[in-house]
């Protein structure tokens, strides 16, 4: 087993999806603070508004998109990338016959989407559980 302080590489076609709902599917890879999240979105998929606490990077790698960010529309290419501030109310909406995939990027890491890395080995032994001289030795109690 790998521990947080060794390189680590993945494949986003290979990790294990989460279907959202019709039309919308993802996964995600995460650091120590930071997590990435591959969503790949499908034209014609039901919208749905929302905000949240926290700033999201978004990167579009393929298709077109319109993105809403409060009153704003902001039209998406590959390779476009859009920060959407804490609190503002947005969604992604497809626009024409390709399947959209984009990169979304929190930090710090959502609870709510730590079941996507439970497949990361290397973060199920916490930090301060590996035997470092001057570091607590973790407790099972």
């Amino acid at each position: 087993m790998k521990n947080q302080t060794e390189p680590v590489l993945y494949n986003f076609h290979t990790l294990p999806r989460e279907r959202v709902r019709a039309g919308v599917e993802r996964c995600a890879f995460r650091g120590e603070a930071v997590i990435s999240v591959m969503n790949w979105i499908d034209p014609g998929n039901d919208v749905r508004p929302h905000s949240h606490d926290f700033e999201q990077l978004v990167m579009i790698l393929a298709g077109t998109a319109r993105y809403h960010v409060g009153d704003q529309v902001f039209e998406c290419t590959p390779g476009s990338m859009l920060r959407v501030p804490a609190g503002q109310v947005h969604y992604i909406e497809v626009v024409g016959a390709e399947t959209v995939l984009n990169v979304d990027l929190f930090s710090p890491i959502r609870d709510d989407y730590l079941h996507l890395v439970e497949y990361q080995t290397e973060f199920l032994i916490p930090p301060f559980a590996i035997d470092q001289p001057g570091k607590p030795e973790s407790s099972n109690a």
